[in-house]
């Protein structure tokens, strides 16, 4: 069955970096795009960053643009979020998603599956 397990959270300080996993199983990676999400206490959750496994189109929100980047392994079934510069508004849980979407997107509704979700605090 599909799985999907996040790993690589932690606390870190302003302006530091974590790099997030996710490891996938159970289905074809390269048909079925990934998507990063998170959510913070009493938020909803929001997309943070999406990659078309077929052709490697990224998608990012306007609030870490510049700072993640999304990619895959090569040949393998691990997609990683590398966060830098990192700002107290990011804490969060940080969940990864797949489902059969059309083109990556940082819609929430288009994903069926998720991971258990991992801690990210950004604080000093």
């Amino acid at each position: 069955q599909v799985k999907l397990v996040e790993s690589g959270g932690g606390s870190v300080q302003p302006g530091g970096s974590l790099r997030l996993s996710c490891a996938t199983s159970g289905f074809i990676l390269d048909y079925q795009d990934i998507g990063w999400f998170r959510q913070a206490p009493g938020k909803e959750r929001e997309g943070v960053s999406s990659l078309g496994t077929s052709d490697g189109t990224t998608l990012y929100a306007d609030s870490v643009k510049g700072r993640f980047t999304v990619s895959r392994a090569n040949n393998q079934n691990t997609v990683y979020l590398q966060m830098n510069s990192l700002k107290p508004e990011d804490t969060a849980v940080y969940y990864c998603a797949t489902g059969y979407t059309s083109g990556p997107t940082l819609d929430v509704s288009q994903y069926e599956y998720w991971g258990q979700g991992t801690q990210v605090t950004v604080s000093s």
